[in-house]
């Protein structure tokens, strides 16, 4: 399931997180990458352990919060800290999956599955060339390049790459989940069961035998497949 949300940080949110980002130390990105994927990455990131990237992961976790878009597609259990990356000319990511299981920073080795990728663009289409975040699925290849400030939620399961950048820069945050419900397929029923409930409640009211029922279904549905 691959589900695109806009406007999870507005245009003046963007331009408070670049002004930090344009100031930020970055590093080389191949240190945060397994074993694979590290052969086939090339980009930069702002540090995870940084000041920088604490407090703008902060802000990216609040805004995730006032986003039901996102938890109806995620259903979170845990998210690991927001990362920041950039991709100057040249720099590119090859096809990789996402690594199952990451270590969650300050816990003292706690460790948590990754169920589902995000990355919410800092950059505005126009201004660089290249960098589509193009992600395999059963139905083929679905190319990626969003206004600032959108997000793409995916699974982590994914076959998934960055093309290379050829003009300007792209910079992005993107993290993992650890959703309540780890399969895909569920988790998209589940979605677009949400989905169809709030269209139910705009149409007919929350009173409504129909709506009533939906959103039982929703609820056993989620309790029969949840893991917590």
């Amino acid at each position: 399931m691959l589900i695109q949300i806009p406007d999870v940080l507005s245009a003046e949110q963007v331009a408070a997180f670049r002004d930090v980002l344009e100031r930020a130390a970055w590093a080389e990105g191949r240190e945060t990458a397994g074993d694979q994927a590290a052969t086939v990455k090339h980009n930069l990131q702002v540090p995870s352990d940084s000041d920088v990237a604490r407090d703008l992961g902060e802000g990216v976790l609040h805004a995730l919060a006032r986003s039901p878009t996102y938890t109806a597609a995620a259903l979170p259990l845990r998210v690991l800290p927001p990362m920041f990356n950039r991709y100057d000319p040249g720099m590119t990511f090859g096809a990789h999956t996402d690594n199952a299981i990451r270590t969650v920073p300050g816990s003292g080795g706690m460790r948590m599955r990754a169920d589902v990728s995000t990355t919410i663009f800092l950059t505005a289409p126009e201004d660089y060339d290249g960098g589509e975040l193009v992600i395999e699925d059963t139905y083929g290849s679905h190319a990626v390049k969003l206004p600032a400030g959108h997000m793409v939620v995916y699974p982590a399961s994914s076959l998934h790459r960055v093309n290379p950048v050829t003009r300007g820069s792209r910079w992005a945050s993107f993290f993992w989940a650890q959703s309540m419900v780890r399969d895909d397929g569920k988790r998209a029923m589940l979605y677009d069961l949400d989905v169809a409930i709030r269209q139910a409640r705009a149409a007919m009211g929350d009173e409504a035998p129909a709506v009533l029922g939906l959103v039982s279904h929703y609820h056993n549905l989620l309790r029969m497949w949840a893991e917590l």
